[in-house]
Formats: C-alpha cells, sequence, structure tokens
C-alpha cells in the first residue's frame, strides 16, 4: 500500500495534509496544492479566517497566491482523518534556559495521532536534535491513534531550509533533503517532495542522519556569524573598520563571506542549542558551538553599550537619552520579530534610563505589542533625536538619503549607529555625524 500511496496523491485519490501553517507550513501547503489535494491545518482561527479571505500576513507567497491557491484551510482536526500523506511544520523555539521546547511538535502529533489513519505517511519539517522523531514523536502518534508504526503508519524527516523573506531562494528552488524510516517509505517520500521541488530531492541514509543535518547547517552559520562579531569587537577596540577589513580580506578567493551582525530568528539563534542539547544528554559539553551562542546572544548589549559610550563621547545627557530604533523584525525585509535580538538593545538602553522609540515598515504592529509591550511608531512620527540605532536592513532603509536621516535628529551632534553597514560611512562622517557601525 505504500508504493500505491504516491499514486493515490497524484491522482487525487488521497489527500495531503499540512499541520501548521506559519512562514514554513504555508508556503507548503499553497505549492503542493497546485498539483495535489491539500488540507492545511492550524490552531490559530485567526490566522485561518485570513489565509481564507485571501490574505497573508507572513508576505512569504502573497495575497494573490493565497486567494488562487485550492487549499481547505481549517482548525478542525477530525478533517486530517481524510488525509493520507502528513506534513507536520510546527515551531520548535527553546525555553528561557535554552532547553529545547518541543511542546508544539508533542501537540501536533497527538491532534495527528487521534486523526491518524491506517497506510499514513508522516513526515515531520520541524527542526529537532537527532532522535526526536522516531524516540518522541513515533510514542506519541502510537498512544494516540492505536496504530503501529511500521506495520500501519510510516514515518520520514525532510527538514525545512525555507529562508524567510527570501525571495530567491524557496522552497521549490532549495534541494530538499528527505528520508524515511525504510527504504518504501524513503521513495514514497521523495517521490511526494519531487512533485514541487524543482531542485531535487538529496535521500538521506536515515532519519537521524537528516535531523541532525538541518541542526548542524544553522549551527555553522551561527559559528561563523560569531567569528565576525568577535571580530568586530577586537577591531572596535583598535579603531580599525571591520568592514574595511573584510573586504580586503575577501578578495582572497577561498575567504568565507560572512558579516557580524545581530543573530535572531527562529532558526540561527536557536537550532544549535538543539544539537548541544542532545550532546549533553550524551555526557558531551559543548565548547565551539556555545562559545558562539554567547557571542552572538550578546550583541545587542554590546550595541547599546556602544550607543551609550557615543552619548558620553559627545557630551550628551544618558539618562532621557532620546534614542530612535530604526528595525525591529528578526531579519530584514520579513515581518518575523520571533527571537528578534533587536529586543536586548531596547532592554539593555533602558537600564541605563534610555526608553527608545522604535519603528519598523515590516513589523506587525499588534504582534508586536502582544509580544514586546512596544507600540511601534510611524518614520514621520521621529525627529530631535539624540541617536539613531539603524538595525534592519530592510529595503525602506537602504534607499535613506541622508536629508532623510538629518531629519530624525535635532540641532545638536548626530549621532548615528548602523548595525548593518547600510549607510556610506564617509559621507556620513564627512557631514559632521558621529558614526559607529559593527
Amino acid at each position: 500500500m505504500w508504493v500505491e500511496l504516491y499514486e493515490n496523491i497524484l491522482n487525487k485519490d488521497a489527500s495531503l495534509s499540512v499541520i501548521g501553517l506559519g512562514y514554513v507550513g504555508m508556503p507548503i501547503a499553497v505549492a503542493f496544492a497546485k498539483k495535489v489535494r491539500v488540507i492545511g491545518f492550524d490552531l490559530n482561527g485567526q490566522k485561518v479566517a485570513l489565509y481564507k479571505s485571501g490574505v497573508d500576513p507572513t508576505n512569504e507567497v502573497g495575497d494573490e497566491a493565497i486567494r488562487s491557491a485550492e487549499v481547505e484551510f481549517t482548525t478542525e482536526e477530525t478533517r486530517l482523518r481524510t488525509a493520507r500523506f502528513h506534513i507536520v511544520a510546527v515551531p520548535t523555539p527553546v525555553n528561557a534556559d535554552h532547553t529545547p521546547d518541543l511542546s508544539s511538535v508533542q501537540n501536533a502529533s497527538e491532534i495527528l495521532g487521534r486523526n491518524l489513519s491506517r497506510g499514513s505517511v508522516v513526515v515531520y519539517e520541524s527542526t529537532v536534535y537527532p532522535g526526536v522523531t522516531e524516540e518522541v514523536c513515533v510514542p506519541i502518534l502510537e498512544r494516540e491513534s492505536g496504530l503501529k508504526c511500521g506495520a500501519d503508519f510510516k514515518v520520514g524527516y525532510s527538514p525545512e531550509r525555507i529562508n524567510p523573506g527570501d525571495k530567491v531562494h524557496r522552497l521549490e528552488t532549495i534541494k530538499k533533503i528527505v528520508s524515511g524510516m525504510d527504504a518504501e517509505t524513503l521513495e514514497c517520500v521523495a517521490k511526494v517532495y519531487e512533485l514541487v521541488v524543482e531542485a531535487g530531492v538529496y535521500k538521506a541514509g536515515n532519519i537521524k542522519v537528516a535531523e541532525a543535518a538541518k541542526v548542524i547547517e544553522n549551527a555553522q552559520r551561527d559559528i561563523n556569524i560569531a567569528f565576525m562579531n568577535e571580530l568586530s569587537i577586537i577591531f572596535n577596540k583598535m579603531g580599525i573598520d571591520t568592514r574595511a577589513v573584510l573586504a580586503a580580506a575577501g578578495t582572497k578567493w577561498n575567504f568565507l563571506k560572512f558579516r557580524p551582525g545581530l543573530v535572531g530568528g527562529h532558526c540561527i539563534g536557536v537550532d544549535p542549542y538543539y544539537l548541544t542539547y542532545k550532546a549533553e544528554m550524551l555526557g558531551y559539553h559543548s565548547q565551539v558551538i556555545l562559545s558562539g551562542r554567547r557571542i552572538n546572544d550578546d550583541m545587542g548589549k554590546y550595541v547599546a553599550e556602544n550607543c551609550v559610550k557615543l552619548l558620553i563621547a559627545a557630551d550628551k545627557n544618558v539618562k532621557n537619552a532620546r534614542v530612535a530604533i530604526l528595525g525591529f523584525t528578526f531579519k530584514e525585509n520579513c515581518p518575523d520579530t520571533r527571537n528578534t535580538k533587536v529586543i536586548d538593545i531596547v532592554k539593555e538602553l533602558k537600564e541605563y534610563g534610555i526608553t527608545p522609540i522604535v519603528t519598523d515598515p515590516r513589523a506587525d504592529v499588534e504582534e508586536v505589542r502582544k509580544l514586546y509591550g512596544i507600540r511601534l511608531m510611524e518614520m514621520d512620527e521621529i525627529e530631535k533625536m539624540d541617536v539613531v540605532i539603524l538595525t534592519v536592513a530592510h529595503e525602506e532603509f537602504a534607499v535613506l538619503k541622508m536629508e532623510d536621516v538629518d531629519r530624525l535628529f535635532g540641532e545638536s551632534e548626530k549621532l548615528l549607529l548602523d548595525v548593518k553597514g547600510l549607510l556610506d560611512r564617509k559621507e556620513y562622517e564627512a557631514a559632521g555625524y558621529r558614526y559607529w557601525r559593527l
């Protein structure tokens, strides 16, 4: 029956479900709906209502794609019973102590288990440490369904590689890692994903290999960015411009062109902790990975400290200084504010008696208010600032001219922290700005 499942899905005799309709799940549902029958399930009724009305709050595929997608968006879990191929794409964040928070993937497994039909394949896309699919999720599916894995249903794992806000590297254009609990499951999972992934699939040796591949992809980026951030701290003490150093070093063919910056979001800033958590369970204490995490986690505080140093150097009062922060999302051209490191700048400035004004043209105003207690201001409301901190490289900020930036300041010396290095340093320093960047 496992060989026939792919044909049944292709012929629309069986449905495919996507559980979790966020930045990852929703694009998956929309992509598959072009080829097969799709049920898109999420517990968030407000989100599902927006999708049903043709609105894409994530901006990942756009309103038109949502309106034209033949996806059955629903909050009714019993609708999952009509599907035979299930993709679980729920978030896997970390707790305050940096331990994995598997509650969403466990809850999704419980819901799916209650509605799992015999002859189904379940594929997890959520980022997890090696072993979670088979050791945590499968027992839940078996308990809730009364079915036996291997005999009544099969499981696989295919890590998500969608890059929020990236219009080039999409589900269709990124090679997809797929895995299955056995050879026939792997073949079925591969064939289903090949329906939508134009770049093709890579068949991992087993589920644990696929789980491990996902966490090290982001751990590698995290470590490289941490190295850049540490260089930035060192060169700042030496009075050397880090970007100038990187531009020079980058002329060598094998130099890795990473840049310093704030590392937030739900992938790079989270995934390394999943790997180190599993390592700790096995008695190994990570040295390199956790060192990189510590550096990156402290960069918001570092930016705030340099803001205070600039105020002192310019003989301006620190307490109650007027500071504006341009950008609050975790990355450019994306509305997602989950695990944004800009909040660390805000919190640290408040320790010095500074309550900054924050603006972001992409962020969801209501989400920011609920999650962080911050009221986002409009750009044209900002004036008479002592300091402006440009934190996110949104397109709207990249096109700012000097007269636009000038309007944000008062009459005294202008202090500009260009965290992402968006603006021309020489131009602003020539105009009398006190300029700083990572």
